[in-house]
């Protein structure tokens, strides 16, 4: 019998996401039946062709929307079980986001916008939190412009504020739709490094979305997302194919 130690941080059991069309016509079948298991500190990519359902895949996962079927367990525990409320707990405390665009409050600093999580529902600034944040700031490079606002910091700048936003809470699983997407290159590969980086030394599993097959390359595994399915990839299938849009 596997071991608590063993079992996947996130699982996956016959998730489908269908939406709605007119009256008289068949829903549109977005995901179909996907099994998916990641374990605690793993880091994973998965790509796929433009509306091919990655991030509604994502938004799932990070609990935004409910599948039509299937079920989605993160630690052991079935997601569709749990109310709204405490759904919402999951998101703050247990999930990371981190999107394209960076949706910091261009009225707060670095420093704040890293800290609002962390009061979410309280109010109140849990003891050490302060001192995590200053110190991921610093870690990513930004110890100096902590006071800074966020029309004052460059894209790549304002990104890496998100990804600290999102380890605020230190999360067990981070989720990251097209991070690198709204950067130029070098920027780009900065990030790519950082997630790397934080993925090991903050133990926290990483599901990545993009584009970017120089991003997707990075993680331990990558999978493509393909007729509703997810299946393995290698770079040399993934630019020889015609879902290539990788940049």
């Amino acid at each position: 019998m596997a071991s608590e130690r063993d079992l996947p941080l996130l699982r996956l059991v016959g998730v489908s996401k269908e939406y709605p069309t007119a009256p008289s016509a068949p829903p549109l079948r977005v995901l179909a039946g996907i099994d998916l298991d990641v374990r605690a500190g793993e880091s994973l990519a998965i790509v796929g062709a433009s509306g091919s359902g990655k991030s509604t895949l994502l938004n799932l996962i990070g609990t935004l929307d409910r599948p039509t079927a299937g079920r989605i367990l993160l630690d052991g525990r079935d997601l569709a079980t749990l109310s709204d409320d405490a759904l919402a707990r999951v998101r703050n405390r247990e999930i990371g986001f981190v999107f394209q665009l960076h949706h910091l409050l261009p009225q707060c600093t670095a420093l704040e916008n890293v800290l609002l999580p962390a009061i979410a529902g309280t109010g109140r600034l849990p003891h050490g939190t302060e001192e995590r944040a200053r110190r991921l700031l610093a870690r990513v490079g930004l110890a100096d412009r902590m006071h800074h606002f966020p029309g004052q910091l460059s894209g790549g700048e304002r990104q890496r504020v998100a990804v600290v936003r999102a380890l605020i809470n230190a999360p067990r699983l981070l989720l990251a739709d097209e991070p690198t997407g709204a950067l130029d290159r070098r920027s780009a590969e900065a990030l790519a490094d950082l997630l790397v980086e934080l993925n090991r030394e903050e133990r926290v599993a990483l599901i990545v979305v993009t584009h970017a097959w120089p991003l997707a390359r990075r993680m331990g595994r990558v999978l493509e997302l393909r007729d509703g399915t997810l299946v393995p990839v290698t770079e040399a299938a993934w630019t020889a194919g015609d879902s290539s849009g990788a940049a």
